[in-house]
């Protein structure tokens, strides 16, 4: 794990890419948001593990909190960051990273360390909208003029397509796609077996399997492998803001609810006495302020405000659930991601 200093706010996307990532993708980066002036000391300290792509977002949300609770409080934070694979954040937690909140895509990874005893049973009613104070869902982002013609989740099965997704046993952003994809099916009245064949074409297809849903990111815009990256709405609309004379986005017909969960590492915060703290940093994502940052970095917010003055930016599709078409996140889990799960079975035959 590499350590490097926040970049300067005006830094366009992918310079912050470049030194975030410098050279190394999929390597989780560590950056450290000090607010405007970095104190002598800060009175506590709070650590955020977080999935990769969420890695801006909180780099502009932290300073507005930190000064917002030193108005309040009178006590300065410093708040670190840690990215990577969501899953594989997940585990580095359950493995003793000592994270005081952790801000995920999935509601998986969370139970996960509910079930180790790091976090409330009840973690997604601790907060408003089952935890997760904004969500997303899964786009394309093609070559400028899509010269593939593709427009669904059919099209990424085509012989001739190269699609950039993330690996499901390591990211969030690759467990979404997937389900996205075999849900599709499902939604237009196909059965399980059509679903199965419909995925595994499309990960026949996948050249790079990354760790993460930035690695995945550089593949395509910077290696320039692929055809297509299937990816969160608000990764391809930063890139599009970013480099948008190379690419295009292109929604499917349907597509997954992917929420971002957050909670407080119990265990973590309660040693060191800082359960108020992370508490009203997590509290602090429904403010307006940072639902409005939130919306700026093409998150879908769940202030109705904010959404509202932000619709342009965010183009209507037929969203399904985890819940709905597979059970739940446990049950999609053991299913599909678990070892020698679908997902072992059908990337074996790749």
């Amino acid at each position: 794990m590499s350590i490097t200093t926040s970049a300067p706010r005006s830094a366009p996307l992918f310079g912050k890419l470049r030194s975030a990532l410098g050279g190394i993708a999929g390597v989780a980066a560590v950056t450290l948001a000090l607010g405007v002036t970095a104190p002598a000391r800060a009175d506590t300290t709070l650590l955020n593990v977080s999935y990769d792509v969420a890695r801006e977002l909180f780099k502009d949300i932290n300073p507005l909190f930190i000064a917002d609770w030193k108005q309040k409080t009178g006590e300065t934070i410093t708040i670190n960051q840690s990215h990577g694979g969501s899953s594989k954040q997940a585990r580095s937690v359950a493995d003793g990273l000592e994270a005081s909140v952790v801000t995920m895509n999935q509601a998986n990874d969370i139970d996960m360390l509910a079930k180790r005893g790091l976090v409330a049973a009840d973690w997604n009613k601790k907060f408003p909208n089952n935890a997760a104070p904004f969500y997303s869902t899964m786009v394309y982002l093609v070559r400028k003029g899509n010269p593939k013609g593709i427009k669904d989740w059919d099209d990424l099965a085509k012989p001739d397509v190269k699609v950039v997704i993330p690996n499901p046993k390591t990211a969030g952003n690759g467990r979404y796609t997937y389900l996205a994809a075999w849900g599709s099916v499902l939604q237009k009245g196909g059965n399980e077996a059509q679903a199965r064949e419909l995925v595994g074409k499309i990960f026949k297809n996948v050249p790079v399997l990354d760790s993460g849903g930035r690695a995945a990111t550089t593949t395509f815009t910077q290696r320039e492998i692929g055809d297509v990256l299937v990816t969160f709405e608000n990764e391809v609309q930063l890139v599009k803001k970013e480099m948008g004379q190379n690419f295009d986005i292109v929604y499917p017909a349907s597509s997954i609810l992917a929420e971002s969960p957050v909670a407080v590492v119990d265990k973590v915060v309660d040693r060191k006495g800082i359960r108020k703290q992370a508490t009203g940093y997590l509290q602090y994502l429904y403010t307006e302020p940072a639902q409005e940052v939130i919306a700026q970095h093409f998150f879908r917010p769940r202030s109705e405000a904010v959404l509202k003055k932000h619709s342009a930016s965010f183009k209507p599709v037929k969203l399904f659930t985890v819940d709905d078409v597979f059970g739940g996140w446990d049950a999609a889990q053991k299913k599909h991601f678990d070892d020698g799960g679908e997902f072992d079975k059908i990337y074996q035959k790749k």
